[in-house]
């Protein structure tokens, strides 16, 4: 298993505040020593994949570059996740991505860990957070196009399943682009 991903269980371990909190915390702290330089916090794993891919996409390599992306497993544990990579835990540099729906949890953690007061929007994005105008998914169909969202459904194999959910009478006279955004299962496979 390669460190980044030692590092982000041990960071949803640690967060998570069970029995194992303890020792993943050191886990977590021997891990960030060994170079991870930012954490991107994003509420969950098809966020995680879109933002991965999209880096690869324009020739970034993410883990050479130090940079961990870590789901939340929504955006309500934010404060979880800034207290162990935040000012109170970790300290390393942060950045995120949300659901503008989410941008409150975000906005209230991330003041309660004195990263700024009184956030609005511009704060936030200065800080690396930034807000998705509906969910990345949305974000990724628009950056990609409807297009190119097919293709990757059709290499990864789920051609088939997504045809069968636009056959379905109730999504026959809807656009694409909104039977890619409403089954965002199709993204998080991809």
């Amino acid at each position: 298993m390669d460190e980044l991903r030692r590092f982000r269980l041990a960071l949803v371990a640690w967060a998570a505040c069970g029995a194992e909190a303890g020792a993943a915390a050191s886990v977590a702290r021997e891990l960030a020593g060994g170079g991870v330089r930012t954490i991107v916090l994003v509420e969950g794993s098809s966020d995680q994949v879109a933002l991965e891919a999209l880096a690869t996409r324009y020739g970034r390599d993410l883990g050479a570059e130090g940079v961990a992306v870590v789901p939340l497993g929504g955006a309500t544990s934010i404060g979880r996740f800034l207290d162990v990579c935040g000012p109170p835990g970790l300290g390393l540099p942060l950045a995120g991505l949300c659901d503008i729906g989410e941008e409150r949890h975000f906005r209230r953690h991330l003041e309660r860990v004195g990263l700024g007061s009184g956030l609005m929007h511009a704060e936030l994005e200065t800080l690396g957070f930034h807000v998705c105008v509906a969910d990345l998914e949305d974000e990724l169909i628009r950056a990609v196009g409807a297009e190119g969202v097919q293709q990757v459904i059709e290499a990864q194999g789920e051609m088939r399943p997504f045809r069968t959910f636009q056959g379905q009478p109730a999504q026959r006279e809807q656009p694409v682009t909104s039977l890619l955004t409403s089954c965002p299962s199709w993204i998080s496979s991809t």
